[in-house]
């Protein structure tokens, strides 16, 4: 009897999942499907609350998905990842697993995770089965002339698009088992979670599912006009969901095909989106020094970063005194989740203007975002702080004022997330005047640094750290 088990990750859906469609491929096949709670490991990994309560959330929803299959979905919880190999073993024969199946990890303490889970169940005559999931086109194939990784966006992205020709159409569900040799209904349930985000992004596949329906119908068109403007909200917002694969990327860029193919340029520029995605973790799998806060430009671990305590704070709370700036982080704290637009200017201010050490603002999103996603998150960090792999130089500096008129012209995201401000007009609310906001009676701090100074100080310090490079 060919028994299999699936190993979850971060692809809870039943739906496009190469690893349970490869364990249901023999309809003789047994299979039950397995998810390990790792809360040391979450907490070594800066996973947050938010993160963590919204895979949790979707776990009794796939566990009944998984039900109507057969096959039965197992919670456990250990420590951390070094007592994942143990566990599989002692399951491997307790269930008599002849195969095991998961998805591939690009993350370097992940990959060596599943090197010790196969070594572990090698040894009582099970396989671990690794498929590629998480990436249209798989890391490691997207390469130049010479077989090397590109490290530049644009070019990238030409050889990206070149090969979305091969990028496997999006699968249903495999047909259900015949039976389950586990009980399905002794299986214990998985725990509650409170759900705190759930008013924002309802939690499951179905879920997710319906969010990209109702994208495709009704923001895609205008998408390209509309996703840079926080008020309108043009955003897909499916980035949790892919983060915990509730989704595949292939239902997304099935979706974009089916309804107006990529050449429409709210599809073109979704497209886009989805190529930086992969773009970011084809980098983390070459580059793996990226996995461990390193920057991908190591000469800029040279620069002279600053690490203030109370100035981080203030930039955490929403108090810099830069409405844009404080309605962003003002955002995440309320939805667990902040706009694209958002975060570049978030994060390029704490970076440039602040000077704080790019690290700790990644670290704080991490904590943070329901979406988090360690390659996502620090390529964007990177690209703000000017340490990763970009082709614009050092010396850009978003201006936080010139950002909120170009993105909030109206002031209308400011004065949902910083209300203090909700009286004052489309012009002064960008950068309120100090006297007006204390006549006014208006608690509301001033701006805590000059952003000319900050620009010219901050491209000081990297034209500093070349000069020494070419010196040396």
């Amino acid at each position: 009897m060919r028994r299999c088990l699936v190993w979850l990750r971060h692809d809870l859906r039943t739906l496009d999942h190469p690893a349970l469609q490869a364990a249901c491929a023999d309809p003789e096949s047994e299979v039950v499907a397995v998810y390990l709670r790792t809360p040391r490991q979450w907490a070594l990994h800066d996973l947050g609350t938010a993160r963590i309560e919204f895979e949790q959330a979707c776990l009794p929803s796939l566990q009944a998905d998984l039900a109507r299959l057969n096959i039965a979905l197992v919670v456990a919880e250990v420590e951390d990842d070094t007592q994942i190999p143990a566990w599989m073993a002692r399951h491997v024969v307790a269930w008599s697993i002849t195969h095991l199946y998961a998805h591939r990890a690009h993350e370097i303490d992940e990959q060596r995770r599943d090197a010790a889970v196969a070594a572990a169940v090698a040894g009582h005559a099970c396989h671990l089965h690794l498929l590629d999931d998480v990436c249209l086109v798989p890391p490691g194939r997207v390469l130049t002339r010479e077989g090397r990784p590109y490290i530049v966006f644009t070019p990238f992205k030409r050889a990206w698009l070149s090969l979305l020709a091969t990028v496997p159409a999006a699968s249903g569900a495999p047909p259900p088992r015949r039976a389950c040799f586990l009980d399905l209904d002794a299986v214990a349930a998985p725990p509650a979670c409170a759900e705190a985000w759930v008013r924002f992004w309802p939690a499951g596949e179905a879920a997710a599912l319906a969010r990209l329906e109702q994208f495709i119908a009704t923001d895609l068109s205008g998408y390209a006009e509309s996703r840079d403007h926080p008020e309108s909200d043009g955003s897909s917002r499916l980035s949790p969901y892919l983060a915990i694969g509730n989704l595949s990327v292939r239902q997304c860029l099935q979706a974009v095909q089916r309804s107006a193919g990529v050449d429409g340029r709210g599809a073109a520029s979704w497209l886009n989106e989805l190529c930086w995605r992969d773009f970011y973790r084809h980098i983390l799998a070459a580059f793996p020094r990226v996995c461990r806060h390193q920057a991908f430009l190591r000469a800029t671990d040279a620069l002279p970063w600053r690490h203030d305590a109370v100035d981080f704070a203030r930039w955490c709370e929403g108090r810099t005194g830069f409405p844009i700036v404080d309605a962003g982080l003002r955002q995440l704290r309320e939805q667990a989740w902040m706009h694209n637009r958002l975060r570049m200017i978030c994060a390029s201010f704490l970076a440039k203007d602040m000077f704080i050490d790019w690290r700790w603002g990644e670290r704080h999103f991490m904590r943070h975002l329901l979406d988090a996603d360690i390659a996502a998150n620090n390529g964007g960090w990177q690209w703000c702080a000017s340490t990763g792999n970009d082709a614009v130089p050092y010396f850009r500096v978003f201006n936080p004022v010139l950002q909120s008129r170009r993105f909030d012209p109206q002031g209308d995201f400011i004065r949902r997330y910083v209300p203090e401000l909700a009286s004052l007009d489309a012009r002064s609310i960008h950068a309120p005047d100090a006297a007006m906001l204390r006549a006014r009676g208006i608690d509301y701090p001033p701006p805590m640094l000059d952003h000319a100074q900050a620009r010219t100080r901050v491209i000081a310090h990297f034209r500093a750290l070349r000069l020494l490079q070419t010196e040396a």
